[in-house]
């Protein structure tokens, strides 16, 4: 019998599946028969029951056909959508990101998934009432470096992409380097490059997320240089930002603070925590809103619970968001600059009057931006030289430049 108990399965815990015959009989045991059939340890996880619906996003969909093929009514949308309000999960949804609803025994909506990746999900739970509560799953997995390096042979574009470097990569090295390099002009063949990157990895699968930690372009004998501080900014060798300094607020002037930043607020009737995630500034219709910082216009859509919105993506680390706007004066892909007007505020969504709704993220995670540490000046200060210049000295040896 030991032979036999040591082919039982285990499950993810370690215990081992019984069963328990009222009598032994003795049988021959075809061992490697056996274990060619038995699952692999891989097997053995455990899963939620399998969704009711389920699809894939595709170009095209919209959310209240995606709602409709899941026979899902309008009002629950309307109500995961107030439950959105707080996140805006449901707008930021791509081709090949997977959304899930599980229904109750009378067809109610239990709970909504959607998966981004690996590392990142977004579920939605519904409450007796029929309101819905929100929970991000953000997995952070474990991180590898991975150092590209090339040369230039026709364009930066096509010599990168043979070097291993995504599209995605490419654009933001181009975007780190704007104001020191022109990528058309400059750059020669035979130049070269090297790219220092940190790649997330879920479970032994990438997940699809990663960060450029160094990039060095030599060109003869000139170099240029980028590294990612512990602060989430890029520097040069010397400590000299890469990106202008942001401006505390995205307004020319100052205005009368509505509400604060209150991630423990809880809801006047429920007594749920219902977070408001943002800054509430008291500007009339068609107030000049700026963007604070250098960035990428990620999303300009429109909501039914926060208006017209913008949002800003600011290199790796820094996004912003603006809501309950009157019109957007960017469209989405934009670059934009510190100071650039991007809209102008109103009073469209669910509000009681006209303001701004600011919000202001770091890693993903809303903080609030009238006391968060973010960067403010051009140069790195003195006590965070020594540390940022042992950051790049390491990193230069993994990139094989010292």
């Amino acid at each position: 019998m030991i032979g036999a108990a040591l082919l039982l399965p285990k499950d993810r815990q370690g215990i081992e599946v019984h069963s328990s015959p009222t009598q032994r009989i003795p049988i021959e045991l075809d061992i490697a028969s056996i274990v060619s059939k038995l699952p692999q340890p891989n097997d053995f996880r455990l899963t939620t029951p399998s969704a009711d619906a389920s699809f894939t996003v595709a170009k095209g969909d919209t959310l209240s056909e995606l709602f409709m093929r899941a026979q899902i009514d309008q009002q629950t949308m309307y109500r995961v959508l107030e439950a959105d309000l707080n996140i805006l999960a449901l707008d930021t949804l791509q081709p090949g990101n997977e959304i899930r609803f599980w229904l109750s025994n009378d067809g109610q909506l239990d709970k909504l998934e959607l998966y981004f990746n690996l590392a990142r999900q977004v579920v939605f739970s519904r409450y007796d009432d029929g309101s819905y509560r929100v929970d991000e799953v953000n997995v952070e997995g474990i991180w590898q470096n991975r150092h590209l390096s090339g040369q230039i042979n026709g364009s930066f574009y096509l010599s990168a992409k043979r070097a291993g470097v995504t599209a995605g990569q490419i654009q933001q090295i181009e975007g780190l380097l704007k104001e020191k390099l022109n990528f058309a002009r400059d750059l020669r063949a035979g130049d070269e490059f090297s790219i220092l990157l940190s790649e997330q990895y879920v479970d032994g699968e990438a997940s699809g997320q990663n960060q450029i930690l160094g990039l060095n372009i030599q060109r003869g004998r000139k170099t240029i240089s980028a590294y990612q501080h512990e602060d989430g900014n890029y520097y040069d060798e010397k400590g000299q930002s890469l990106a202008r300094a942001f401006q505390r607020t995205p307004l020319q002037r100052r205005y009368r603070l509505t509400s604060h930043y209150n991630p423990k607020r809880k809801h006047p009737v429920t007594g749920r925590v219902a977070p408001h995630n943002g800054t509430d500034f008291a500007t009339p219709v068609g107030t000049k809103i700026v963007a604070p910082g250098d960035g990428v216009v990620t999303l300009v859509t429109n909501h039914r619970y926060a208006g017209k919105y913008v949002v800003i993506q600011h290199g790796n680390k820094y996004k912003t968001r603006y809501l309950h706007l009157s019109k957007a004066l960017v469209r989405k892909g934009q670059r934009v600059t510190r100071g650039q007007v991007i809209a102008l505020s109103g009073k469209t969504g669910r509000i009681t009057g006209a303001h701004l709704h600011y919000e202001f993220h770091i890693n993903g995670r809303p903080v609030n931006p009238m006391k968060a540490k973010i960067p403010m000046a051009k140069q790195l200060p003195n006590k965070a030289m020594q540390r940022f210049s042992a950051l790049v000295g390491k990193r230069k040896m993994i990139m094989g430049l010292s």
